[in-house]
C-alpha cells in the first residue's frame, strides 16, 4: 500500500496581493510563498494546502477569520462552480488595479527591460453582458450541486446545458442564468434544453462519446444580429429538424441558424461543413463605417465595444502616414488591417488560418478597401526575406501574436527588417515580456496601454509600441 500524505493546514493568513491566472498570495514567515485559489487580498483564512514545491505552496481557503474590503458579493449563483468568472468576488476597481500590476510585473520582471510610466488601464464600460460569443455543452450527466446531494433526490434524468465544472473535463453545469452575454443568449440555451428533454433527445455523454446533442455556439453583434449553431454528434433529421424548427419559431430573431454533425473525439468545428437550416451562413460586426462578415468558424474579438478601443489604441501608437507600407501579423480576418488602412499606402496581413485569410480578403472587398493583402501560412515560414522582398519592407508593424507569443524566428526577422514602429498587440504579458527582451537591445519600448477586455476574469490584453534605438 501507498504511503498516505498528510495533509497541511497553515492558519491564520493574511493575503497580500492578486498573481497570475487568478491565484492570490501569500508569503509565508519561512520564506515560501502560497497561492491561494479563492481568496481575495485582505482576506485572512485558513488554508488547506494541496500541492507543496521547494519554493512555494498551493492551496485553497477552508475557512475566513475576516474578509478583504475588494470582496463583493458574487452576482452569478454558479460563482466557484463555474469554471469562468474567478474575480467576480473582487470589486471590478481593484480587478483593473492588479491586472495593471500584472503588466507592469510582467515586463519588468519577466522581461527585464525599462520601461516608460504605463497608461491606467482601459476598463470596460460594460462589467457583464460584454461577450459576443458562447459556447455552451449539452450533457447527460449535469452536477449534482451539494444542497440537491443533501436532499437525497430522485432524479428523472440528470440532462442539462451549460458549462464545465471548473477543472473537470466531464463534468457540465446546467446553468440557470450567465451573465456574460445579453439576452437572448439564456432564453436560447434553456429553450434548446427544455424542448431536448420533453421531446425526449439524447444529451452528450461525454466519456462514453454517444447522444445527438453536442454543443451551442451562440453569437450576437453589436447591431442585434443573432448566429445560432448546433453541433449534433450524429444524423437524425427528424429529431434535428424538429428542435431547429423550434428554435427558429421561438426565437425570430435568430439571423442565422446552423448545424453541423460532429461525431468526431472532440468538439472543434474548423473541419467540419457547417450548414444553414434558416437564414444567413453569417452576421455582420461594424465598426467606424466597416463591415465585418463573422461566419460560424471566424475569429473576432469576443468584447465587441472594448475590442473598438483596443483597436483605436493599436492605431494611435502605429502613427501611421500615407506612404507607410504596415505588416499586420497574426491578421486573423483582417480587423485591424482594415482598421488602420485608411492612414496607410498598403496594408500586408498574414495568417496562419485559410478561413481567416478568406474572410480577410472578403470584408476587404466588401469594405471598398483596395490597399489591403493578405496571405495564408505559418508565421515563422512566411515572413521571410523573399516575402519582404515581393511585398515591400514594412515601415511599421502591428503583431498581434496567440497566447503563446512570436517564434523566434518571426523575432528574428523582425530585428532583420527593423521597421521605425512595432505595435506589439498581446493577450499574455508574460509571452509578450519574454518577446519584448529579445528586441530589447534594437527596440526601446516607449508606450504601453493595458486593456481590460474580460471583466470578472483575471486575464489582460496590453498594447506596447516599440520605437527603433
Amino acid at each position: 500500500m501507498g504511503r498516505s500524505r498528510k495533509k497541511i493546514t497553515i492558519e491564520n493568513v493574511t493575503v497580500e496581493d492578486a498573481g497570475a491566472k487568478g491565484k492570490s498570495i501569500a508569503r509565508l514567515e519561512n520564506g515560501l510563498v502560497l497561492f491561494i485559489e479563492g481568496a481575495v487580498p485582505g482576506d485572512v483564512c485558513d488554508v488547506l494546502v494541496h500541492k507543496k514545491r521547494r519554493s512555494f505552496l498551493e492551496g485553497k481557503p477552508i475557512k475566513f477569520h475576516s474578509y478583504s474590503d475588494k470582496r463583493i458579493e458574487p452576482k452569478c449563483e454558479h460563482f466557484g462552480l463555474c469554471g469562468g468568472c474567478k474575480w467576480q468576488f473582487m470589486s471590478y476597481e481593484y480587478q483593473l488595479e492588479y491586472k495593471q500590476k500584472e503588466v507592469v510585473d510582467s515586463l519588468t520582471r519577466i522581461g527585464g527591460i525599462e520601461i516608460p510610466e504605463v497608461s491606467p488601464i482601459l476598463g470596460c464600460d460594460k462589467e457583464y453582458n460584454y461577450r459576443n460569443k458562447m459556447d455552451y455543452a449539452f450533457t447527460n450527466r449535469r452536477w449534482i450541486t451539494q444542497e440537491e446531494s443533501e436532499k437525497g433526490e430522485e432524479f428523472e434524468h440528470r440532462n442539462g446545458a451549460g458549462f464545465r465544472v471548473a477543472g473537470m473535463w466531464d463534468k457540465v453545469i446546467d446553468l440557470n442564468q450567465c451573465h456574460l452575454q445579453a439576452e437572448p443568449s439564456n432564453e436560447i440555451r434553456k429553450s434548446a434544453r427544455d424542448y431536448a428533454i420533453e421531446n425526449k433527445l439524447d444529451f452528450f455523454d461525454i466519456a462514453q462519446q454517444e447522444g445527438l446533442l453536442r454543443n451551442l455556439t451562440i453569437r450576437m453583434s453589436s447591431n442585434g444580429q443573432i448566429m445560432v449553431l448546433v453541433q449534433f454528434f450524429y444524423e437524425d433529421s427528424e429529431k434535428r429538424e424538429g428542435l431547429l424548427n423550434h428554435l427558429h419559431t421561438s426565437f425570430p430573431q435568430i439571423t442565422s441558424l446552423l448545424y453541423t454533425i460532429n461525431s468526431k473525439g472532440n468538439e472543434s468545428i474548423f473541419d467540419l461543413d457547417i450548414l444553414t437550416f434558416k437564414g444567413d451562413d453569417f452576421i455582420y460586426e461594424e465598426m467606424e463605417g466597416l463591415k465585418f462578415k463573422i461566419g460560424p468558424k471566424s475569429f473576432y474579438q469576443t468584447n465587441s465595444l472594448q475590442a473598438y478601443e483596443l483597436y483605436k489604441v493599436s492605431r494611435d501608437f502605429a502613427q501611421i502616414d500615407k506612404e507607410d507600407i504596415v505588416y499586420d501579423l497574426y491578421t486573423g480576418t483582417g480587423t485591424i488591417a482594415q482598421f488602420v488602412a485608411k492612414n496607410a499606402k498598403k496594408v500586408i496581413g498574414v495568417e496562419s488560418v485559410p478561413e481567416a485569410i478568406a474572410a480577410a480578403k472578403e470584408n476587404a472587398k466588401n469594405n471598398n478597401i483596395e490597399n489591403c493583402e493578405f496571405y495564408v501560412g505559418d508565421m515563422k515560414e512566411i515572413f521571410t526575406e523573399k516575402f519582404i522582398e515581393e511585398n515591400g519592407k514594412p515601415d511599421v508593424v502591428i503583431t498581434d501574436p496567440p497566447r503563446d507569443g512570436m517564434h523566434k524566428n518571426v523575432i528574428a526577422q523582425l530585428l532583420d527588417v527593423g521597421p521605425k514602429r512595432i505595435v506589439y498587440v498581446s493577450c499574455n504579458p508574460a509571452t509578450q515580456a519574454r518577446d519584448l527582451s529579445l528586441m530589447n537591445e534594437h527596440y526601446k519600448v516607449t508606450k504601453v496601454q493595458p486593456v481590460d477586455m474580460f471583466p470578472q476574469t483575471y486575464h489582460v490584453e496590453n498594447i506596447v509600441l516599440l520605437e527603433r534605438r
